[in-house]
């Protein structure tokens, strides 16, 4: 059987000229050398040199090189590519994002950990939280960052920050002279209702809703709506950062509405190591903010 190894000390030798010179370059005893070539060209039952000196190539031997130099150059690239992608530095990572995330920290992030890791490639897509949980439930995503996670046995959550509700609003809108805003000026200033304000659990909130002329889903419609006049919505803080200055952000009286935003993956899947190590950096970074905010 022939093994890698016979091939390297031939194309070294090979390259060299001489026994000397190569068994140097590999760290061996030239008689080693000697050996593992003998046993190389017992396999092929022909020389590979035309003399004992190992100065020149038989036409057998030239196609050996010429082949062994190929090959061992793949094989020592699927070599490297296995450990790359074993210990995280290659592979892929498919994240699905709320909109308020992607468009805020997450793109800081990023430029962070691909700085580190250039070889692993992000596939990063913004969607709401539900849509998120089906995609990973469908395999389509490795990971997601969503709003208020449901916790299930399919799917392993991690809390990376809590968010509070306000009052997105025109900035000449007569409720932003106002430091605070109390629940029942919100349910007279025209509501406009969202899937993220419908989760708060809120008794005072609940008849507004109901009286909501506009649903809208989609953050920027829905931040486009407010901007043109027809209404005031209730959004968490970090979705106003991307707003212009035609927009504001008064927070609620009591009692004040949180969300949380949390890191999602199969919890009956052994993820990619790439993976791991996106979820482990994202982790540690957004503790890092929750300390540094205290």
């Amino acid at each position: 059987m022939i093994k890698t190894e016979m091939l390297r000390v031939f194309v070294e030798v090979a390259r060299a000229g001489n026994l000397v010179s190569a068994a140097e370059s590999l760290g061996r005893a030239p008689s080693a050398v000697s050996m593992t070539l003998k046993q190389l060209e017992a396999h092929l039952g022909q020389p590979l040199f035309e003399s004992e000196r190992k100065s020149r190539l038989t036409a057998l031997g030239t196609y050996v090189f010429e082949m062994s130099n190929r090959e061992l150059a793949h094989f020592d690239r699927t070599i490297t590519a296995l450990t790359d992608f074993a210990s995280a530095r290659r592979g892929e990572v498919r994240i699905a994002v709320v909109p308020s995330f992607a468009m805020t920290i997450l793109p800081e992030l990023v430029l962070e950990f691909t700085a580190a890791s250039p070889n692993v490639r992000l596939d990063i897509r913004d969607m709401d939280s539900a849509s998120i949980q089906r995609e990973l439930e469908r395999e389509r995503i490795d990971l997601g960052i969503v709003s208020d996670a449901r916790q299930t046995a399919e799917v392993r959550l991690v809390e990376l920050a809590s968010d509070h509700f306000g009052v997105v609003m025109r900035a000449d809108n007569q409720l932003a002279k106002r430091k605070k805003i109390s629940w029942q000026a919100l349910a007279r200033a025209g509501l406009i209702a969202n899937p993220l304000c419908e989760r708060i659990d809120e008794p005072e909130l609940h008849g507004a809703l109901e009286r909501a002329h506009l649903r809208v889903h989609n953050t920027t419609t829905l931040l486009t709506m407010v901007r043109a006049g027809l209404g005031v919505t209730l959004l968490p803080e970090l979705v106003c950062r991307q707003a212009d200055s035609r927009i504001t952000f008064r927070e609620l009286a009591s009692p004040v509405a949180h969300r949380r935003i949390d890191l999602i993956s199969r919890a009956r899947d052994t993820p990619s190591p790439a993976t791991s190590a996106f979820a482990e950096f994202l982790t540690a970074r957004m503790a890092e903010r929750t300390n540094l905010s205290r």
